[in-house]
């Protein structure tokens, strides 16, 4: 039996037992999230907003209850205003272990007046090093954004209010492990990196701007939650939901959007960077 046959019949196989049924969450962060560390600096307003702060002592970080194998997810999202150079604002999917799968968002803070970078990487099987860069074509700390994570078995759609900016294609055809079997939680977390964050770490924090915060409302997602190592997509442990998801991909428009977006704003792809890749680039850049 080829590699190839192997994949796709393990798709198959996927999109048959997740024709069941997902689980839409729309709760409020009380229900959904706990705030993980940061002695105090992370809170929860009321249900319908979670700030994190970080200050000279200490950022802070929350993760989800619940753990999904496959998911659409949206977050809202508005970014450290001001000066926030050296600060970084994580918002990932990650499984434990040391082969860990993990889907990111990274939100590099800059100087007041130069943009925010986002930086997206996709772990499989504890293997990354799979970053694209992008400027964003609106100020991300003036108002809340969107920002969503498509996941199923054949692909990772990052977007941002509803436009794609990365697809990342299930390419285990040719060898290339893809995150479909170790289910993942929502992490995020505002933290110090002025050793490498801004412009390579040249710009240090400023810490007389601090406290630096990010604020979180509108989290909304249609997953699949796996519980004592159940999905709730392969049983009747679900509250319905569209399954339309599952076998979602780019159409026409959305894939005319993502090329204009990474022809006008991206600033980094690893499968452009031969000095990084003398031997060639890696298998799944084929795909791209």
């Amino acid at each position: 039996m080829s590699f190839s046959y192997t994949s796709k019949f393990s798709t198959l196989l996927l999109l048959s037992i997740f024709l069941g049924s997902t689980s839409i969450v729309s709760a409020d962060f009380n229900n959904e999230f706990d705030i993980t560390w940061g002695d105090g600096r992370g809170k929860i307003l009321n249900g319908d907003l979670l700030t994190l702060s970080l200050d000279k002592s200490s950022g802070s970080g929350f993760e989800s209850r619940n753990e999904y194998l496959f998911g659409k997810i949206d977050m809202q999202l508005k970014l450290v205003p001001g000066n926030s150079a050296g600060t970084v604002t994580a918002y990932y999917l990650s499984s434990k272990g040391s082969n860990w799968d993990e889907i990111d968002f990274e939100f590099l803070g800059n100087l007041s007046g130069d943009p925010y970078i986002l930086h997206t990487n996709v772990f499989s099987q504890g293997k990354g090093n799979r970053e694209q860069q992008f400027y964003l074509w609106f100020d991300p700390t003036a108002d809340f954004h969107t920002y969503s994570i498509l996941w199923n078995p054949q692909r990772i759609i990052f977007s941002v209010d509803g436009t794609p900016i990365r697809e990342f294609k299930n390419a285990e055809s040719i060898g290339v492990p893809f995150p479909k079997n170790q289910p993942m939680r929502i992490h995020s977390s505002l933290w110090n990196a002025d050793d490498w964050a801004t412009r390579g770490g040249l710009v240090k924090t400023d810490w007389t701007q601090a406290p630096f915060t990010a604020s979180y409302r509108n989290f909304r997602a249609d997953v699949c939650v796996v519980s004592s190592g159940k999905s709730s997509c392969g049983g009747s442990a679900s509250s319905g939901g569209n399954q339309a998801w599952l076998s979602e991909e780019l159409d026409n428009t959305k894939q005319e959007r993502l090329e204009w977006v990474q022809k006008n704003y991206m600033i980094y792809n690893y499968c452009s960077d031969s000095k990084r890749f003398p031997q060639g680039f890696p298998p799944e850049c084929k795909m791209a």
